[in-house]
């Protein structure tokens, strides 16, 4: 599973997942922005974990002062500059989002959203800390999984992915109970309330944990 989305799932092949989700799916797409959009203050500066190709930073760039995306994809950030081409306020790196080559108390919002917490494949934990590292005093941590209750949704959408081959076909045997495995070795996970409650016990931040559009689970830290 390491580098499946830095090498078979990134760029243009990302990208087509995204154009070919389901209504509903879409519907979850704009409510995971809309919620960020509402944590974001006019002039704040942003750094979005896991990028991609850019999806959400012309959104966010509408309202933020800066927004920072980092992967360590190469394939997606070049196709990601291309998307922010022209859009003055947006920045990208290659990087480790458990290694960010950032000093304390950079950004007043860090954002990894659409599961990115299971997708990266990497400790959470770690991700989390460091993640609250670069958020200065006040400011907001935002991470998002699926809720429960997304499952059909989710499926439908992973199946179509697999059809056109952006992924390796599912393996049902072994689907199920929030994780979905395909028989390429691409496997995606989820990170429900209780974990989430788990990982962030201790460290001496505020938690509020919020289903949203019965479709995704936030974990929001307020440093």
């Amino acid at each position: 599973m390491n580098g499946y989305y830095e090498k078979k799932l990134s760029a243009e092949r990302l990208k087509r997942c995204y154009e070919i989700a389901p209504a509903r799916v879409r519907q979850y797409f704009t409510a995971e922005l809309s919620h960020v959009l509402g944590k974001i203050k006019p002039g704040d500066r942003i750094l979005d974990l896991g990028c991609g190709y850019g999806r959400v930073m012309p959104g966010l760039s509408r309202k933020a002062g800066l927004v920072v995306g980092i992967d360590n994809s190469e394939a997606s950030l070049l196709l990601a500059k291309e998307i922010i081409d022209g859009i003055s306020n947006c920045r990208l790196a290659a990087m480790n989002a458990v290694q960010l080559g950032f000093s304390g108390n950079s950004f007043d919002v860090v954002i990894c959203i659409q599961n990115g917490i299971s997708a990266f494949h990497v400790d959470q934990g770690v991700l989390i800390r460091e993640s609250i590292r670069v958020v200065r005093p006040g400011g907001i941590v935002l991470f998002s999984s699926y809720s429960e209750k997304f499952w059909d949704h989710r499926m439908e959408w992973f199946q179509m992915q697999a059809d056109e081959g952006l992924l390796g076909e599912i393996d049902y045997e072994k689907t199920g109970a929030g994780v979905i495995v395909c028989k390429d070795g691409f496997k995606a996970f989820t990170v429900g309330p209780d974990r989430f409650l788990e990982l962030t016990t201790g460290l001496g931040a505020e938690i509020n944990i919020v289903e949203l559009d019965e479709s995704s689970i936030f974990c929001e830290i307020i440093h």
